[in-house]
């Protein structure tokens, strides 16, 4: 489970307006739309993913980007993505800058819970030391993003929903941008 004391979601509405906010797992189980975030580390042509740990209360075992997560009640984006990089990956604040992408809506189902959520996606360039949480990752590698879209087009079911959708903009933005 993430590492926060305050574990209140931000609930929104259609167009990421805050409208109240709610207990981590009764916003899952609630159906309710909320926050999120996912950051993209791409360097040299090459991105990093994690295989997310067997524990995780959804999608445990699947790739995704390189971290995830939800920004508390009261905590800026900007903030909770700084945070939770240095939770999961073991990067220290400041030490890159991610930049918004762009936003997405998506639902997916998971025994008894569901992700709804407005998924804001963060791209940024690291290249340091990483010290990943075991309780949030099982593995991490980089991929080429030639060797990504095969694995994409190939293996779709190896990859959690919300990285199948934003991957492929991103891969797009990276490549139009170097």
């Amino acid at each position: 489970m993430e590492k926060n004391a305050n574990d209140k979601l931000i609930w929104v509405d259609l167009f990421d307006n805050e409208i109240g906010s709610g207990d981590k797992l009764e916003t899952h189980v609630k159906n309710q739309l909320h926050r999120a975030f996912s950051v993209f580390i791409v360097h040299d042509g090459k991105m990093l993913i994690q295989k997310r740990a067997l524990e995780k209360y959804h999608s445990g075992g699947l790739w995704a980007n390189s971290c995830c997560s939800h920004p508390r009640w009261g905590e800026t984006l900007a903030d909770a993505v700084q945070k939770r990089l240095e939770e999961e990956l073991g990067i220290p604040q400041g030490a890159c800058v991610p930049k918004e992408l762009f936003a997405f809506n998506y639902f997916s189902q998971y025994d008894g819970l569901s992700e709804y959520e407005i998924d804001h996606v963060f791209l940024t360039d690291y290249h340091g030391d990483i010290q990943v949480d075991p309780d949030e990752i099982m593995e991490l590698r980089w991929v080429s993003l030639e060797e990504l879209k095969r694995e994409l087009e190939e293996a779709p079911q190896s990859f959690s929903t919300w990285f199948l959708i934003a991957a492929p903009r991103v891969m797009e933005y990276v490549q139009n941008h170097n």
